[in-house]
Order: C-alpha cells, then sequence, then structure tokens
C-alpha cells in the first residue's frame, strides 16, 4: 500500500522501500518522462538537474495528485476530515479541501491503493 508522501517519494526519486524489480521499470519510466518534460520546455528547465526537475514537477502537482487520490476516492470513511489541529482544527469539505480551499497535503494517511 501506498500513501501520498509515498507517492509524493517514487516522484522525486527518494523512495527508500523497494522491494521489487518493477522498481527498476517504474524507475527508468518516470526518467524518462521527466526527459521529455525538459526537453519540452528547455527555455525554464534547460539549467535544472533531473532531479530539480522532479522537484518541481511535484511542487507544481502535488495538488492535482491529492484531488486524484482522495476526491476521487469512495467513500473516504477511513479518512481524516480535519485540517489543521488543536484550536484551528476545522472540518474538511467532502475530504477534499479545507475551509480555505487549500488541500491538507500535510497528512500521510489517505486512501491507499
Amino acid at each position: 500500500a501506498r500513501s501520498f508522501a509515498d507517492i509524493g517519494d517514487i516522484v522525486r526519486g527518494r523512495d527508500l522501500y523497494r522491494r521489487d524489480n518493477k522498481k527498476d521499470k517504474l524507475e527508468n519510466n518516470l526518467k524518462k518522462i521527466f526527459q521529455y518534460i525538459k526537453e519540452n520546455n528547455k527555455s525554464s528547465l534547460e539549467s535544472l538537474t533531473d532531479e530539480e526537475i522532479r522537484e518541481y514537477w511535484w511542487e507544481l502537482n502535488r495538488e492535482k495528485v491529492w484531488e486524484a487520490t482522495t476526491c476521487s476516492a469512495g467513500g473516504g470513511k477511513y479518512f481524516r476530515n480535519t485540517c489543521a489541529s488543536g484550536k484551528n482544527a476545522s472540518a474538511t469539505q467532502d475530504k477534499c479541501q479545507c475551509i480555505n480551499f487549500s488541500v491538507p497535503t500535510y497528512l500521510d494517511y489517505v486512501p491507499q491503493y
């Protein structure tokens, strides 16, 4: 099972828990994808390393990944529907976002696949 944080680690090339040979295939595919992104955005990404491009892509797309893994998840009864903590805590709106419309991506416990 993988969490949102795990997905981020995989995208950024930081996944420390690799237990099968499929990791090499995944990593090679990700390298091809990020090389394609770099080649098609030379003016803005040309000076970045592959690692920096992965970080850049993750920061740019993490909210969309969050929405795809939580907003589309059926039921979501195991999802902790709070934003912030203590006196600042508030319920999420239908598990997808906080009242201020930010996505609670700090949570590691999200629907697993």
